[in-house]
């Protein structure tokens, strides 16, 4: 319901009741916003704002979680522009992301401080110009996946077959480690009113990337049979879910024999825990001498191989990652004769975004969350994820 421009409206309180983020009206523009309920009200040019909580990254370095620091004053993120809408964050989950810009990223030139996240669930509180004002008051998680702008050469080919340019949110620019974001409204998925907000801010990425993975590059059909490294990490637990949704025999692999046993009891049929030996003798085993039709690979180099082996006539070798290192050791004679598929996979588009969103309302597919931290305890929670101590994802509570 729109209502014109008030004081009252002009003094918005971003966020909840009782936090100071007092915008002052000057001029102008009108803009649909969450206070209780939809009220229009004067944006602010020239804005009077306080700070807001955040988890900043001071400087680049190795260890990462030293470097890392809570802090109130961090500058608000202000009103939103043209497509976008601003989200009041409940949740924020950490991605091995968050530890490749502590690191520093190659061919990537990063300032500090900056904030990461690259996943969160919030509220929106407020809408740009060109959004609808529906969007208001949802709770929604949000593709940190932006496609970049792309080339328009003259000789060009048709672009059918090249893949999106992704600037990804929380990596190219500042994140969702912080008590309000601005993202672009197509970005959005809804989620139920009451949804949780850790497990939703634990599921966005992680089940993109596993779905785009799975589902529109291997081309994974119910029944089929999946192999898995590293079980653990959020990409592999989200890919052991959608291969579980589809009724598919799983495999994994881990270094910890503790995480397998977790794994176990998640549906995982084969538990193999990799201390550097070639397992794929127990993955051909498990299936009959047949192999798997699809290799989720996100630690390249140490593994690479052994899941070629492992994987049967016309199957998948499928990577999002390579987390022990890039140049692995491969074998093109299995690959030509077996006639395997080698398949790269970055992130996801908005359509595969909303597609596995879908299975997060129904109940379909759920992450398993490791752990629940406050977000002033944000030092302690990237240092376990360093320390790669968790099984499932690791979330901060705004």
């Amino acid at each position: 319901m729109n209502r014109e421009p008030s004081f009252g409206a002009a003094l918005f309180v971003f966020g909840r009741v009782g936090r100071l983020g007092l915008w002052r009206a000057d001029v102008g523009e009108t803009l649909a916003c969450a206070s209780g309920s939809y009220v229009a009200w004067a944006i602010v040019r020239g804005a009077i704002q306080l700070g807001m909580r955040a988890l900043v990254l001071t400087r680049q370095g190795s260890p990462v979680a030293p470097n890392v620091e809570f802090r109130t004053d961090w500058p608000d993120v202000g009103a939103p522009g043209a497509g976008q809408v601003r989200v009041r964050t409940l949740a924020s989950a950490f991605n091995h992301m968050d530890l490749w810009i502590g690191k520093g990223i190659g061919g990537l030139t990063l300032t500090y401080p900056r904030i990461g996240g690259c996943d969160a669930c919030g509220v929106v509180e407020a809408v740009g110009a060109g959004v609808d004002a529906s969007w208001v008051g949802k709770r929604v998680i949000v593709n940190a996946a932006t496609v970049a702008g792309g080339r328009s050469m003259p000789g060009d080919p048709p672009d059918s077959t090249l893949a999106p340019a992704f600037e990804l949110i929380g990596e190219h620019s500042d994140g969702m480690h912080r008590e309000a974001f601005l993202a672009p409204a197509a970005n959005l998925a809804v989620v139920a009113d009451d949804a949780e907000p850790a497990e939703a801010a634990a599921f966005g990425l992680v089940s993109l990337t596993a779905w785009s993975m799975l589902v529109t590059k291997a081309k994974l059909h119910a029944g089929q049979r999946v192999l898995i490294t590293g079980i653990g990490g959020g990409v592999a637990l989200a890919a052991m879910a959608i291969c579980r949704h589809f009724g598919c025999p799983v495999a994994v692999t881990s270094r910890h024999a503790w995480k397998l046993e977790k794994a176990k009891a998640l549906g995982a049929e084969l538990c193999v825990w990799d201390q550097g030996q070639d397992w794929s003798r127990d993955v051909r085993g498990w299936s009959g001498k047949r192999g798997v039709d699809v290799a989720v690979d996100s630690a390249g180099k140490a593994t690479h191989l052994t899941c070629i082996k492992s994987l049967a006539r016309g199957g998948a070798y499928v990577t999002p990652g390579c987390t022990s290192g890039p140049d692995a050791t491969t074998d093109l004679a299995r690959i030509f004769w077996n006639q395997l598929r080698i398949l790269g996979s970055t992130m996801g588009d908005n359509n595969e975004f909303r597609e596995v969103a879908a299975l997060f309302r129904t109940g379909g597919v759920r992450v398993p969350v490791d752990r629940v931290y406050d977000a002033k305890d944000g030092r302690e929670a990237i240092g376990r994820l360093e320390a790669g101590e968790q099984f499932g994802k690791i979330v901060l509570r705004w």
